[in-house]
């Protein structure tokens, strides 16, 4: 069993600019529950900031944050996208992501100065991120007969569960998210009711 019972991350998208020595370090933050969806924001990204010389990102995924992926995109090796997830880090943020697009102003930074401006950028946009504290959670399918839809929905809502999917037909079934503090009551009152199955969704 995980020791924590919340995880931080954002649900907004942010801007945030800082500017060094004539080049500008333009910070951007993203919500993100998949891999696929950065290849979607860079675009976005690179749409808006079409004449950015590099666009620098780093992000971490799941309640674990065990996947994480950081990209210099032509800068020197470690002077862009560590010191951004060193900025998620700081935070224990997840299923976050951020870009910064930098425009180059001629000067050359060094690696310290590199570096400052990343973390720099990275951690302003982040103050201006609502940074929201979430449930873990574990998923379950739970299939009953439909003459149970009320109690079970009144379950749902005692246990605080998040809906991710329902189906309502002769014999209905609910996909839920349940606070990882409160599954084992919750899943002990669902078995015990008649023609109600429970499963675990990996």
């Amino acid at each position: 069993m995980n020791e924590k019972e919340f995880y931080y991350t954002i649900e907004k998208t942010s801007v945030a600019a800082f500017s060094e020595r004539g080049s500008r370090f333009i910070a951007h933050s993203f919500p993100l529950r998949e891999k696929k969806e950065l290849k979607i924001h860079l675009g976005a990204v690179k749409k808006e900031h079409p004449k950015a010389t590099h666009y620098c990102f780093a992000y971490r995924l799941g309640l674990e944050g065990l996947q994480f992926r950081s990209s210099d995109d032509g800068e020197p090796a470690g002077t862009a996208g560590k010191p951004i997830l060193g900025q998620l880090d700081s935070r224990e943020l997840t299923n976050t992501l951020i870009i910064v697009a930098r425009y180059f102003g001629g000067t050359l930074l060094g690696v310290s100065g590199l570096i400052n401006a990343y973390k720099t950028a990275a951690s302003l946009v982040l103050q201006v991120t609502p940074i929201v504290q979430k449930q873990l959670e574990v998923n379950y399918h739970v299939q009953f007969d439909y003459t149970l839809m009320n109690d079970i929905m009144m379950l749902v809502k005692q246990y605080n569960c998040t809906m991710l999917a329902r189906q309502n037909q002769l014999f209905c079934s609910v996909d839920i998210g349940i606070p990882l503090n409160r599954a084992d009551s919750l899943l002990n009152r669902l078995r015990e009711s008649r023609n109600v199955e429970v499963q675990k969704i990996n």
